[in-house]
């Protein structure tokens, strides 16, 4: 999400990733030393049977149980997804947006699942502006942001293709747990307290009107006051266990036409909104064709708009061209290349990344060599891009984004089948409404619209906004390679980039890959209108050396060094020479990763 005056302001910063990264020992002459194992305390897990990476500990072994119970990857995951709703509802839950990738080892094929939801019919773009006023931006709280959640249309399709228990044996495990509770970890409780301070301010400014939140998310303390639950206290949802019964006993109906969707509908005229149970019952989720590109010969996918997935992929083809090994890792120039790339191809998401079902979106313009060419002629080694144009990509072939809290996780099964899924309720737990005795909220996933009249992601009724939540997968001389992820707003494409990088062009394994020091550049123009202001801002962990540091600002960057906003890591990857997973996840989150 971008910066913007008032109520906004405050949430943004209450819910920054400010959280220590561990420092590695890198790059520090500057010269680009190139990494080993040694730099890092972390190491993989290695299991031969079925692995699970997820941002937390209890989710992750959930999956694995499912793995030894006979459930196939996606069984896991949904298993696992379920659990993230109930232990990490700062992320995502129920009332959010999902997408995957499912590599299916018996047709040998990479498949692609779009559950994103829609904006209400009822509200159109009029209604819209004048429920606004003055305001060209739509807020992050309340009925306005809210669009139809998609998450459990996107587990029963899942289930349906690939799974193979069932799904009331998948979400045993999240209701038990939201019945008898769970200990909250620590990251999370962090994000539980900013959460709700967040919440208690719009009160008090009038803009959140309905408080359901507080039945649901808080507990009482000792002093009989109200608040939000601490780090190892036990935290039980009732309400969720409930609601998640109800799916697995009658699927995805009970969600989108029966007593769930009427609830939801209930409750949305009771607070004024807009969403109803009409437009539950017409959502549908997509099976799409996932897009990819070859980066030094591995081959890797994202999805298609209307998510940011394709960002990654520009962000590639621009940098193959030059020699990243020979630069070393986050030496002056590696991260100058990988600034200017992303300043380039986030014009570009800006001015095309939107719903393709409203908006004729070049992807394969876009993803072209030529393109890829064009747009890096335009990079200088000794200068600074300063808001820099979007591309013409058929002339050539013929941050409200900034933070949004996401979960990610990766499962691999003893088959070969691996998923990459991403799901959230976009900035902070949502919307701030939790539909009566439902034990969720419901996602603010509207508010990544533009009020910009002619834009492809201009707000339409019955339209997909644009979606920053982005799973990745690779292949390597044709077979399954890596099933990955880093979640958080636009660092996603940046961090699935560094990925990629760190593992071809810099030989790292799969853990160090997530620990090496990242950078984040923020401030590029963004698809909800906001526009670049000069050369935007590159954020750099303090892993990277202060000559690198000094020689950034040298070159012309605004660099600052911080701990925060940086995404959060998961991933698998498969070694078919010894017939094993290696699994990595993120240190500076709660998560873990469970063999066996």
């Amino acid at each position: 999400m971008s910066l913007r005056l008032g109520s906004t302001v405050l949430l943004t910063l209450v819910l920054l990733l400010a959280l220590p990264a561990v420092a590695s020992a890198q790059n520090g002459d500057g010269g680009g030393d190139r990494l080993t194992g040694a730099d890092f305390a972390s190491s993989p897990v290695i299991a031969p049977n079925g692995i699970a990476a997820t941002s937390q500990p209890l989710a992750s072994q959930v999956a694995v149980d499912v793995l030894k119970q006979g459930g196939s990857a996606v069984d896991a995951a949904i298993a696992a997804n379920a659990v993230l709703g109930l232990v990490e509802p700062t992320g995502n839950g129920i009332g959010g947006d999902l997408y995957a990738i499912v590599y299916d080892p018996e047709t040998d094929d990479v498949y692609g699942l779009n559950a994103s939801g829609r904006s209400p019919q009822s509200l159109s773009y009029e209604e819209l502006q004048d429920e606004l006023g003055d305001s060209d931006q739509i807020p992050l709280v309340g009925a306005l942001p809210v669009s139809v959640p998609g998450t459990v249309s996107g587990w029963e399709m899942l289930h349906e293709r690939f799974g193979e228990r069932s799904m009331a044996d998948n979400l045993a495990p999240a209701i038990q747990y939201a019945r008898e509770g769970f200990p909250l970890s620590q990251v999370i409780a962090y994000y539980w307290e900013r959460n709700i301070q967040a919440f208690e301010y719009y009160e008090e400014q009038g803009t959140l009107t309905d408080n359901n939140w507080r039945e649901t998310y808080l507990i009482e303390g000792e002093d009989g006051e109200m608040r939000a639950p601490r780090e190892g206290e036990m935290f039980r949802n009732p309400d969720l266990a409930n609601t998640l019964e109800l799916i697995a006993e009658n699927g995805a109906d009970a969600f989108y036409e029966g007593e769930i969707a009427q609830t939801i509908d209930r409750y949305m005229e009771r607070v004024g909104g807009y969403l109803t149970a009409e437009d539950l019952a017409d959502h549908t989720s997509d099976w799409v064709q996932p897009e990819s590109v070859t980066y030094r010969g591995v081959e890797v996918f994202e999805l298609p708009p209307n998510g940011q997935g394709i960002a990654a992929l520009q962000m590639l083809q621009i940098l193959e061209a030059y020699d990243i090994a020979d630069m070393g890792h986050n030496s002056t120039d590696y991260l100058h290349v990988q600034t200017e790339a992303k300043k380039l191809v986030f014009e570009d998401r800006a001015r095309f990344y939107a719903d393709m079902d409203f908006a004729d979106v070049p992807i394969e313009e876009l993803l072209s060599e030529e393109y890829a060419a064009k747009r890096r002629s335009l990079i200088e080694m000794d200068g600074v891009l300063s808001e820099p144009s979007h591309g013409d990509p058929r002339a050539v072939v013929s941050d409200r984004l900034e933070e949004g809290d996401t979960i990610y996780l990766t499962v691999a099964d003893e088959s070969g089948m691996m998923v990459s899924l991403i799901q959230s309720n976009y900035a902070g737990m949502g919307s701030g409404l939790v539909p009566d005795g439902l034990g969720f909220m419901l996602q603010d996933r509207g508010a990544l619209f533009t009020m910009e009249k002619g834009h492809p992601n201009v707000y339409e009724p019955g339209k997909r906004p644009f979606h920053t939540i982005i799973p990745a997968f690779a292949k390597k001389n044709g077979e399954p390679w890596l099933s990955f992820g880093v979640m958080g707003g636009a660092m996603q494409p940046q961090g699935h980039v560094q990925i990629i990088c760190n593992m071809v062009d810099f030989g790292m394994n799969v853990q160090e890959a997530g620990d090496a020091a990242r950078y984040r550049h923020r401030g590029s123009t963004s698809p909800t209108g906001e526009a670049m202001d000069g050369r935007g801002t590159l954020h750099l962990e303090s892993g990277v050396s202060q000559n690198v540091v000094n020689a950034l600002r040298g070159r012309g960057h605004a660099v600052e060094v911080d701990a925060g906003g940086y995404g959060g890591y998961q991933a698998i990857m498969w070694d078919p020479e010894e017939d094993v997973y290696w699994g990595g996840t993120e240190m500076r989150k709660d998560g873990t990763v469970a063999g066996y």
